[in-house]
C-alpha cells in the first residue's frame, strides 16, 4: 500500500479522476445503455484498497466500452441481524462514502434496503431477483470467498454457475488484495479509536471525516473568544475518535474550507462533570458568525493533546491560544481539502 510522507500529500489524491455517480436507491431503477462491471461490498472507508479495486472494475468496463458499479446494502445487514449486539462502528456516513466513491471514479452505486425478507431469499432467489432481473451485470468482480443468500449458503463457485445459468460471468480478485483491504479497514477503525488521526490517514489515502449538524451548547467558549459549533453526528454507527483535541479543516453547509480546532470529550474544561456525554465541539479560526441548524463537515488532520480540566478559564484560554498558534502553523502550507 503506497504510503504518504507528510499529511499534506493527502489532499493531492483529489485532483483527478471526477465523474458524476449516479446513485440508485431502488434497484428496479437502475439501468444502464451499457454493458456494466459489478462489484459487490460495503467499501466502508473507500480506502486506497478499495480504490484498487474500482480501477480493476474500470480497466474491465473500458475493454467493453461498459460502466461501473458497487452493490451495497443499507443499512448494514449486521444491524438487521444482529440489532442488540452488532458492535457496529462505521467509517463514512453514506453521503461521505458517495463523494468518495465519485471521486474514485465509480459511475453507479445501488443501495439496496436489507431487511429481514432480503436476508432469507436463497442463493439462487438473490442472484435472480438482485442481478439476473434487477442490475443485469454483463461480469461481476468479487473477492472467492464471497458469500450470498441465506445463511451465507451461497459461494464464489456457486455465483459462477449461476452466471452461466443468467449470462453474466464472474471473475475472482486478487486474494491479497482482499485480505488487505480488510486488514486496512480494521487497522483505520483501530487508530481512529486510539487517536492516531496520521497514521488512519495514511490508510484511507484521505483525511478522516467527521459530518453533521450544529447543536445548541453551554456557550462556555464564546465568553473567551474561542466560540465553538457543537456537532451532532448525522449518523449514530459513525465512529469518533478518542477524547482530545484535533486539527482540523472545516466547513459550513459545503462553503470554503477553514481551518479549525476540535475537542472531543466530556468538556471538563473548568468544570469537572459525570455525565458521560462526549460532545464533538469545533473551533473555526477567525469565523465570526452564528451557524446553528446548519450542515458542518470536518476533516480531521492530527491530534494534538488530550482533554483537560484547567483552574480556571484564564489557564483553558491561555491553552486554546497555544493550540491555535500550533494549528495555523502545521495548516500553514497545507492545501485546503477537495472533498
Amino acid at each position: 500500500m503506497q504510503k504518504y510522507n507528510t499529511i499534506y500529500e493527502i489532499n493531492t489524491l483529489f485532483d483527478h479522476n471526477l465523474t458524476h455517480l449516479k446513485v440508485h436507491l431502488k434497484i428496479e431503477n437502475f439501468y444502464s445503455k451499457k454493458p456494466v462491471v459489478l462489484t459487490i461490498g460495503t467499501f466502508d472507508g473507500v480506502h486506497a484498497g478499495h480504490r484498487a479495486v474500482i480501477e480493476v472494475l474500470k480497466a474491465k468496463a473500458n475493454k467493453i466500452n461498459g460502466e461501473t458499479a458497487l452493490l451495497t446494502f443499507s443499512p448494514h445487514p449486521r444491524v438487521v441481524l444482529h440489532p442488540d449486539n452488532h458492535n457496529l462502528r462505521l467509517l463514512n456516513t453514506r453521503k461521505e462514502k458517495e463523494a468518495l466513491l465519485e471521486n474514485a471514479g465509480l459511475d453507479h452505486l445501488i443501495v439496496v434496503r436489507f431487511d429481514i425478507a432480503l436476508s432469507r431469499l436463497t442463493p439462487l432467489d438473490y442472484v435472480r431477483k438482485l442481478l439476473a432481473e434487477g442490475i443485469k451485470p454483463t461480469e461481476i468482480v468479487i473477492g472467492d470467498d464471497h458469500r450470498f443468500g441465506r445463511n451465507r449458503e451461497g459461494s464464489f463457485s456457486s455465483l459462477k454457475e449461476m452466471g452461466l445459468m443468467f449470462n453474466f460471468s464472474v471473475t475472482a480478485l486478487n486474494a491479497e488484495r482482499i485480505r488487505e483491504i480488510r486488514v486496512s479497514s480494521t487497522k483505520a477503525r483501530d487508530a481512529i479509536i486510539e487517536g492516531q488521526i496520521e497514521h488512519a490517514n495514511d490508510l484511507l489515502s484521505h483525511p478522516f471525516p467527521l459530518s453533521g449538524t450544529v447543536v445548541e451548547g453551554d456557550k462556555l467558549g464564546k465568553t473567551i473568544d474561542f466560540p465553538t459549533a457543537n456537532l451532532k453526528l448525522s449518523d449514530p454507527l459513525k465512529i469518533v475518535p478518542m477524547d482530545g483535541v484535533y486539527v482540523v479543516w472545516a466547513r459550513i453547509n459545503e462553503g470554503k474550507w477553514m481551518k479549525g480546532m476540535m475537542n472531543i470529550g466530556c468538556r471538563p474544561s473548568v468544570i469537572k462533570t459525570d455525565s458521560g456525554e462526549t460532545t464533538i465541539e469545533v473551533h473555526f479560526i477567525g469565523y465570526q458568525g452564528d451557524c446553528y441548524g446548519q450542515a458542518i463537515e470536518v476533516r480531521i488532520v492530527k491530534r494534538l493533546r488530550d482533554e483537560m480540566l484547567f483552574n480556571g478559564l484564564n489557564e483553558l484560554k491561555a491553552a486554546l491560544s497555544r493550540d491555535r498558534d500550533e494549528t495555523l502553523e502545521l495548516l500553514q502550507f497545507a492545501v485546503p481539502p477537495v472533498l
